[in-house]
């Protein structure tokens, strides 16, 4: 088996420059945004909204790419024009990034720019990812990454310049919903009435966080889930997996592809997690509370990402064990070592108790985000977990 860094190389290799025919699946939209350049239709912000993993920041960078290629082809950019070279680097000059980061007083971080020798680094190895994996290359540590109040003024900065040498100058914003609110505020007229020329590509997981006056600016374009044959057909290319394990993983990531590859790692972190979720319910059964102390302070020792993570893994779990004893399992999202844990756990987790359960792991998710102790929200969540598991 190879291992995580082994795999996201691999694929590195193939999706480095981001063109469409290299990203997984997705055809109808990449004709979609195709037509639109070809018809000369192209909306000053479109909002490309999806799941993690399903390839929505690439066919962004696709599209930017395209939009400014000189010697555009029917399905793609031509990958050889002066403008196309450029984006091969991501460092073309009508090409802008904006993306959450910790702010870092000591090196004098405090937006994006700072960050973009790291940022294009990472996008060169790293073509499908999260927001996690991308927080934890700069070392965010304890820091929630953001995209900060400072950062509206560059990007206004930046687009009342004149186009260096493109048609367009393209500002492709990730997770937009990551804006702090002034940030957001501030970019609503320029957002509005945008110079010439000029194309926002807001990229999103959770469109639903973002704020209302900014959605009603844009024009909403839904990235499916990556579809079952074009899944297998990726995962076949680069692994070479025999037919029964590749339905298996595409059924266990139903359209994520960095579930896919993690599920192909036995997913580092998705271990550590498991062997979390099993010792707090253990500790809760067996109210052992000197070591739901001690898993609390693990527990604070994890970057808020990670502990936001965990409880959103936790909730996934939960709805899996209690799905797990209707034996159905088309609607069943567990590996082995999941499901070897649910066949033991899963009565425990039933009608009197699941709504209680996912409620609890929800409220210590936002507490998490509003910056309560984590280890108070740990340990109260074992000391819950222990009353829900008698019902």
């Amino acid at each position: 088996m190879r291992t995580k860094v082994q795999i996201i190389t691999t694929f590195a290799k193939n999706l480095s420059k981001m063109f469409f025919k290299d990203i997984i699946g997705q055809q109808s939209i990449k004709e979609r945004l195709i037509q639109s350049v070809r018809k000369g239709f192209v909306p000053h912000a479109q909002l490309l909204s999806g799941g993690e993993g399903v390839g929505s920041l690439p066919l962004a960078i696709a599209y930017a790419r395209y939009l400014n290629c000189t010697n555009k082809q029917d399905e793609d950019a031509c990958g050889t024009c002066p403008s196309c070279v450029k984006f091969n680097k991501l460092a073309h000059p009508d090409l802008h990034f904006v993306f959450p980061i910790i702010k870092n007083d000591k090196k004098k971080k405090e937006v994006c720019d700072d960050y973009l020798s790291e940022w294009r680094d990472f996008l060169s190895k790293n073509t499908y990812f999260n927001v996690l994996q991308w927080l934890d290359n700069i070392g965010a540590e304890n820091a929630q990454g953001m995209i900060y109040a400072k950062e509206s003024s560059e990007i206004i900065k930046k687009l009342n310049l004149k186009t260096y040498e493109a048609e367009y100058k393209i500002m492709i914003i990730w997770l937009p919903e990551k804006m702090h609110e002034t940030c957001a505020n501030k970019l609503l007229k320029i957002l509005e009435e945008p110079p010439l020329k000029t194309v926002f590509l807001l990229v999103s997981e959770k469109p639903d966080e973002i704020i209302d006056t900014i959605l009603s600016r844009s024009q909403n374009i839904y990235i499916p889930p990556i579809a079952p044959n074009d899944m297998i057909e990726a995962l076949d290319k680069s692994f070479r997996l025999n037919q029964e394990d590749l339905k298996a993983i595409v059924h266990l990531t139903n359209g994520n592809y960095i579930k896919a590859l993690e599920t192909l790692d036995i997913g580092e972190e998705n271990q550590m997690f498991l062997e979390l979720f099993i010792t707090i319910m253990r500790n809760s059964w067996t109210r052992n509370v000197k070591s739901m102390k001690e898993k609390a302070e693990y527990f604070a020792s994890l970057g808020r990402e990670k502990q936001k993570g965990f409880l959103s893994y936790a909730q996934r779990l939960i709805r899996e064990n209690f799905l797990y004893q209707l034996q159905l399992p088309e609607i069943n999202y567990m590996n082995r070592a999941e499901a070897a844990f649910a066949s033991k756990f899963s009565p425990y987790v039933n009608e009197r108790n699941i709504i209680a359960f996912m409620e609890d792991l929800a409220l210590g998710e936002m507490h998490i985000e509003r910056n309560v102790n984590p280890r108070m929200i740990f340990f109260d969540l074992s000391m819950k977990i222990a009353v829900l598991l008698k019902k």
